[in-house]
């Protein structure tokens, strides 16, 4: 699909309203997680202010880029924001932060809370003077533990919330997924975490507090998975789901390529078996009789499919499975996605025309809403443009006429 802007801004078009028109969000992130998050609700049709210092979001300088501080991180995490430039260590900004702060909805950061307090921005200060606000606060480390307050970045929370660990236990060595997954995880669990507060304040006029803790998250993210034994008092033996810890899980090798394959359940296997020749298998050999006894031989399965498919190619074993009703997908390569059937059929990607970058290719949000569907309306903005368009519109707010605190659309 492809698009053209129609304003200044970036606007992709469409008057169409996502679920969360109406919802007005002060955006006081960086990097990868908070940016996600708000980046979300932007789709879905909230009003996002991307608060930025005279430096801006360091993403911006993460290339590689046609514009210095236009990088393709910050393009995909920026979508549907304005940006406005503060400088908070100044008086007369952080007072604009406060009034701006009084007009939303959703205040959102990733500032060290210590931080935060020297400006005057504390949770407790903006609930006395905006009781209704919502103040979400992306976290390191929750509140009340030693490591609260410190910096952190993605890799610190694979780190501590076991995930490079669990490489560690399958080959010896710990390592960093290759992707922000902390961020984006995180990132998912902040949105909800507004959205749930969101639904309170509906139901009740206030506004309240929120901690989203990074490292918290993450545990409880992995231990979802892999409490195994710990899951009792005392343990019932060692933690950790066998299959997933698997050095054998795949990939696995064909014959022109790799294939990712997952055969589950009892008829699966027996169905699998008669492919390749084999029929008695589950008869014959005790550790494929049943799914305990294949999960308590992770490793033996795992071999037994990188010999069992490397006799004929990738295509030919998703025709022979995809018929047999056998789980499994190609392998793809970052490249590969472009050009995905699923995905091309679906629209996954979209080309839109920036007002300073040109042509640029987004994936668009994911999910399908029947009557307010999310929507890409402006493409990342760049430093400060949407500047004096919020000061404008404070200014008209000053001005208006008062009167009763009146709740906002998605209050009523």
């Amino acid at each position: 699909m492809t698009s053209s802007p129609d304003r200044r801004d970036g606007s992709a078009g469409g008057e169409r309203h996502g679920p969360l028109h109406g919802v007005r969000v002060l955006d006081l992130t960086t990097v990868v997680m908070g940016p996600a998050a708000t980046q979300i609700m932007g789709d879905l049709g909230a009003d996002v202010i991307k608060v930025e210092a005279p430096e801006g979001d360091s993403m911006r300088r993460v290339g590689p880029f046609r514009h210095a501080g236009m990088g393709p991180l910050f393009l995909q995490a920026n979508r549907n924001k304005r940006s406005i430039v503060l400088d908070l260590k100044q008086a007369d900004d952080r007072q604009f932060l406060l009034e701006l702060a009084g007009s939303v909805d959703v205040l959102v950061s990733n500032i060290r809370p210590q931080a935060l307090g020297r400006l005057g921005l504390s949770p407790a200060a903006l609930a006395q003077s905006h009781p209704r606000l919502i103040y979400a606060a992306a976290v390191g480390y929750g509140a009340g533990g030693p490591e609260a307050g410190r910096a952190v970045y993605d890799d610190l929370i694979q780190a501590a919330g076991g995930l490079a660990g669990l490489f560690q236990a399958i080959d010896g060595q710990p390592r960093y997924a290759p992707i922000n997954v902390a961020d984006r995880v995180v990132g998912l669990h902040l949105v909800i975490a507004i959205l749930a507060a969101l639904q309170h304040r509906h139901a009740t006029g206030e506004g309240q507090f929120v901690e989203v803790p990074m490292a918290e998250t993450m545990a409880q993210f992995v231990l979802a998975d892999h409490m195994g034994g710990g899951a009792f008092v005392p343990p019932l033996g060692e933690m950790g789901y066998r299959r997933l810890k698997s050095r054998f899980r795949g990939p696995y090798p064909t014959r022109d390529g790799h294939l990712a394959i997952v055969v589950y359940t009892d008829a699966q296997w027996r169905v699998f078996s008669r492919l390749i020749g084999d029929p008695g298998l589950m008869e014959r050999d005790p550790r494929f009789r049943d799914q305990e006894s294949r999960t308590q031989h992770a490793d033996a399965m795992g071999q037994f499919l990188g010999e069992a498919l490397r006799g004929r190619d990738t295509a030919q074993w998703v025709a022979l499975l995809q018929q047999a009703d056998i789980p499994c997908a190609r392998v793809n390569r970052l490249e590969d996605l472009f050009d995905d059937p699923q995905f091309s059929a679906v629209g996954l990607f979209e080309e839109h025309e920036h007002p300073t970058e040109g042509r640029l290719k987004v994936a668009r949000f994911p999910l399908r809403f029947s009557r307010s569907p999310a929507t890409i309306r402006r493409l990342a903005p760049n430093l400060g443009e949407h500047g004096q368009e919020i000061r404008r519109e404070l200014a008209a707010r000053r001005h208006a006429p008062s009167g009763p605190d009146l709740p906002r659309d998605e209050d009523t």
